[in-house]
């Protein structure tokens, strides 16, 4: 596999520190990424930040091996889109089941996330899977 391709797929790192970004970001002011304040909200996103970490996680070790050519980041790829997905699909039915979508600027900053989780995912696995053969080689 070319060096250009693999140093441009290494860019996932680009989504690992806006993972970061978001978590920082509610640290110092949950009202900059919060779209409810209720007692639900609150647990729910709680329960976020150790997918959030494994998946950046993920993303981190694919772009380390991508730049160092190892056979190592297919797993991560694989295991990184994975985890997209995951988070999308859990993010997606609370926000559908709480109308989250609906309030506010902070609401379709969320439907923003989870479309961009959805295809950042997608996009991470495809590339991966039509890739296979050269990662391992």
């Amino acid at each position: 596999m070319e060096a250009r391709s693999r140093w441009a797929m290494a860019g996932l790192l680009l989504a690992a520190l806006l993972i970061a970004g978001y978590w920082l970001a509610g640290l110092l002011h949950r009202s900059l990424v919060a779209t409810e304040t209720g007692a639900a909200y609150t647990q729910f996103q709680e329960a976020f930040p150790l997918a959030d970490g494994w998946l950046a996680l993920c993303l981190v070790a694919a772009s380390y091996f991508l730049v160092t050519a190892r056979r190592a980041a297919l797993f991560w790829l694989l295991a990184g889109g994975g985890a997209g997905l995951s988070l999308f699909a859990m993010d997606v039915l609370y926000d559908l089941q709480h109308g989250v979508w609906g309030k506010g600027a902070n609401g379709v900053m969320e439907l923003v996330i989870n479309l961009v989780t959805l295809a950042l995912s997608l996009f991470v696995l495809r590339w991966t899977w039509v890739r296979r053969d050269e990662l391992l080689s």
